[in-house]
């Protein structure tokens, strides 16, 4: 009697869905943590009576972070993995909340650099992992469409921060007149802070995450000769690094001088100026979303070139315009801005397969940007006025046009 063989079952498609929306989550935490550093600026202006030169230390700390453990965190990842290491990023960000307790209790301007440091080093290696793993969770011709719309589950979190720490910590820092006082101000938030992150890092180890095959890029005769050459060879993942470095520069630097540039057109209302910061991130959101659904049939690198010559346009319309108009093309570069850190990292990252965690590790150092672009354009202000300071943004601009254009492109080795 012959017997009837059964055809093979194929293998399903993984499901990355529940990975996904977890990953996204991820993003907004850091981009939240990250903003919400960005308002503390003023607030230890006053608590340590700093000049402005000395506060913007607190970004250079958050951003310092970037420069010394981004690569180390990509080899983090090597060894014991994406979900090991967002889970060691997490405790890492709850040791950081909490050494602002006795920051606080000690007034201590050098702890609290010290905590920030801490902090942004957890963030640090959460952005590492987290980039990367939404980039691979499916097709690689769509990983940009991926992390553009977890990017912008960041900006919305970028958003909300200001308002936060308006509510919560920079409320009625003027009326109290002990420098204690104010700096007790940040402890229970950042108690509340290291609480969540304490719970979201269990949450987090007890979850099912999908180990991602990287060697999809490779043919096997290449995969020997790419592990054994240097990510630093790899043209687009060093250009991707620069890239970032510009456009963390220039979205600080624009968020930053964004109240004061309005109160210099006429906005002389601080809720309504700290108002147009929170669209300026408001738009960085709406665009992600917007340019997401757009890369379905709109190749990123493309795309990427379109924003890169608006945000040239805007900036050149904010120079010779005045009022609320030149301030409404500071706040419209939040739309230019929507999809280039997103897109460069993916580009970045692109054909990479067993070394996509170095390069990520490579790209992520770009994040120093936050701690150069924006002390320069600050000293370039002072000395030529906010407007004629924009030419450092546009060089910005320009680069990232570039890579959109060419530097995106992997070159194989020989």
């Amino acid at each position: 009697m012959a017997t009837r063989s059964n055809p093979a079952a194929r293998p399903s498609t993984p499901n990355y869905t529940v990975p996904f929306i977890i990953v996204t989550a991820l993003f907004g935490i850091f981009g939240f943590l990250t903003s919400l550093n960005n308002q503390l600026v003023g607030k230890l202006k006053e608590t340590f009576a700093l000049g402005y030169g000395s506060a913007m230390l607190a970004t250079a700390a958050w951003f310092l972070a970037y420069l010394i453990f981004s690569v180390p965190s990509g080899k983090l990842i090597e060894k014991v993995g994406y979900k090991k290491t967002m889970v060691i990023s997490l405790f890492i960000m709850v040791a950081g909340a909490l050494a602002f307790i006795p920051a606080a209790h000690q007034v201590s301007f050098p702890l609290t650099l010290g905590a920030i440091f801490l902090l942004a080093t957890g963030v640090c290696a959460l952005q590492t992992s987290a980039n990367p793993y939404a980039a691979i969770l499916g097709p690689e011709q769509s990983a940009a469409l991926r992390v553009n719309l977890a990017q912008a589950f960041n900006s919305g979190a970028s958003a909300l921060a200001p308002v936060v720490a308006t509510i919560f910590i920079l409320t009625g820092a003027r009326q109290r007149g002990s420098a204690t006082e104010q700096a007790h101000m940040l402890i229970v938030p950042y108690i509340v802070i290291a609480a969540a992150l304490f719970v979201l890092g269990f949450m987090v180890m007890g979850l099912h995450l999908p180990t991602v095959n990287l060697t999809r890029a490779f043919r096997p005769s290449e995969a020997g000769a790419a592990n054994e050459r240097s990510i630093w060879s790899y043209r687009h993942v060093v250009l991707g690094m620069v890239g970032i470095f510009f456009y963390v520069g220039d979205e600080i630097a624009l968020a930053a001088i964004g109240v004061r540039f309005a109160q210099e057109q006429g906005i002389s209302d601080v809720k309504v100026a700290g108002f147009l910061v929170t669209v300026y991130y408001l738009l960085i959101m709406v665009g992600r979303f917007i340019g997401s659904a757009l890369m379905t049939k709109i190749r990123p690198e493309k795309l990427l070139v379109v924003l890169g010559i608006l945000g040239v346009l805007l900036m050149v319309a904010g120079m010779a315009l005045t009022g609320p108009m030149a301030v409404g093309c500071l706040v419209l570069c939040g739309l230019a801005n929507s999809i280039m850190y997103p897109t460069i990292f993916a580009l970045g990252i692109a054909e990479l397969g067993p070394l996509t965690s170095k390069g990520s590790g490579v790209i992520t150092i770009g994040n120093v940007g936050g701690a150069v672009i924006p002390p320069l354009f600050g000293l370039m202000a002072d000395h030529m006025g906010i407007q004629h300071a924009f030419v450092l943004i546009i060089v910005c601009y320009a680069f990232v046009v570039y890579y959109g254009v060419s530097g995106y492109k992997p070159r194989r080795p020989a």
